[in-house]
């Protein structure tokens, strides 16, 4: 398997690649701000050909680029309902001072094809199985992707895609509409804790981490695993 990247313009978004192999089919996770000439480059450059684009969420900065790279393709955006309103006003993810730096600058569109993640879900795609989680909090439709790492540089059994639910050392902010840090204490304990030490995260910003090394020094995970009950 095959997993690569860029980092976006602004907010240093991680848009990821995922594909089975050089020459493949691949996925193309939470495309940002200014990505394209650079995944197009990528893709060039490992022989791929997108099949679909899949949003952990979303708030612009993971979906700025959604609308060109899937109808330059025909290819379908998948996002979970809670935040399908975002795809057409992406201001409704965003806070007034937000909204205000953006402005109406940047020229944003919807995509022509959009699917709709459920939770538990098992998407095949380009020759993979994508597990999905729902896990609200940063926003009321956040999802991790979750698939087998077996094969794959990263030399892991599982990789997380954790979107802005779980960073190197912190979590996503719950300050933004539709965030809630109940919420989201709620799906880290329900949905992050469980999964293997080994598991490899993927996060929407920041570093690569492991899910073991999280729950030993990620303060969010500590603070659960001292109160187990935390949450809804």
């Amino acid at each position: 398997m095959l997993v690569t990247g860029v980092e976006a313009q602004a907010f240093g978004t991680n848009c990821y690649v995922v594909a089975a192999a050089p020459g493949e089919q691949c996925l193309i996770v939470d495309p940002g701000i200014g990505v394209l000439d650079q995944l197009d480059e990528l893709l060039a450059e490992h022989r791929l050909f997108p099949a679909a684009v899949l949003l952990t969420h979303g708030h612009l900065d993971h979906t700025f680029s959604v609308a060109p790279v899937c109808g330059a393709r025909g290819i379908t955006a998948y996002v979970h309902p809670a935040d399908r309103e975002m795809l057409a006003d992406p201001a409704k993810g965003l806070s007034a001072d937000l909204t205000q730096l953006f402005g109406g600058r940047l020229q944003y569109s919807e995509p022509d094809d959009v699917a709709e993640l459920t939770d538990g879900a098992t998407l095949t795609l380009a020759g993979l199985e994508i597990t999905v989680d729902h896990a609200p909090g940063h926003t009321g439709g956040s999802v991790l992707f979750r698939l087998p790492g077996a094969g794959s540089e990263l030399e892991a059994d599982q990789v997380c895609l954790s979107g802005d639910v779980l960073f190197a050392g912190s979590i996503g902010r719950t300050d933004l509409p539709g965030g809630s840090t109940a919420t989201m204490m709620t799906s880290l304990r329900d949905k992050i804790l469980p999964l293997a030490d080994d598991t490899v995260v993927l996060p929407g910003h920041g570093p690569a981490t492991t899910i073991g090394r999280e729950r030993a020094q990620n303060p969010y995970l500590r603070e659960l695993i001292a109160a187990p009950g935390r949450g809804l």
